[in-house]
C-alpha cells in the first residue's frame, strides 16, 4: 500500500495469509482490493448487528470479520458459497482470508 493508502487504515493487519480454499476461489486482485475494504472499515456483507460489533472492536482491539462476495455478480449474505471471510485477529498479529466452511 501506499503512503495515502496507509493513512486510510483503521488498524493494524499483521501478517496476512490465506487457507487453500480462499487462494482457489479467488484472485491476487480481488483479494488486494477486498482487504483495503477492510482495513479502511467497510465490512462487506456482515449484518448490522456484526458491522457494530466490528466498529467497536477497532477501538477496542477485539477479532474483526468481514464478508466480500467471490462473484460480485451474485448475492453474498455473509456466509455461505459465495463468501470470502476476512478475519483479523483481536492481537492484529494475522489477518486471515478463508471460506466459511474452512473456520
Amino acid at each position: 500500500m501506499n503512503a495515502h493508502s496507509k493513512l486510510s487504515m483503521k488498524f493494524q493487519l499483521g501478517q496476512v495469509v490465506a487457507t487453500p480454499g480462499a487462494l482457489e476461489a479467488t484472485n491476487h486482485f480481488q483479494r488486494l482490493a477486498y482487504l483495503h475494504r477492510h482495513v479502511s472499515g467497510d465490512w462487506g456483507c456482515v449484518c448490522d448487528e456484526d458491522k457494530a460489533l466490528n466498529d467497536e472492536a477497532v477501538e477496542l482491539g477485539n477479532r474483526i470479520l468481514s464478508a466480500y462476495p467471490i462473484d460480485p455478480a451474485k448475492p453474498c449474505e455473509g456466509f455461505g458459497d459465495n463468501c470470502l471471510w476476512i478475519i483479523t485477529e483481536r492481537d492484529r498479529s494475522v489477518t486471515t482470508f478463508l471460506l466459511p466452511s474452512e473456520y
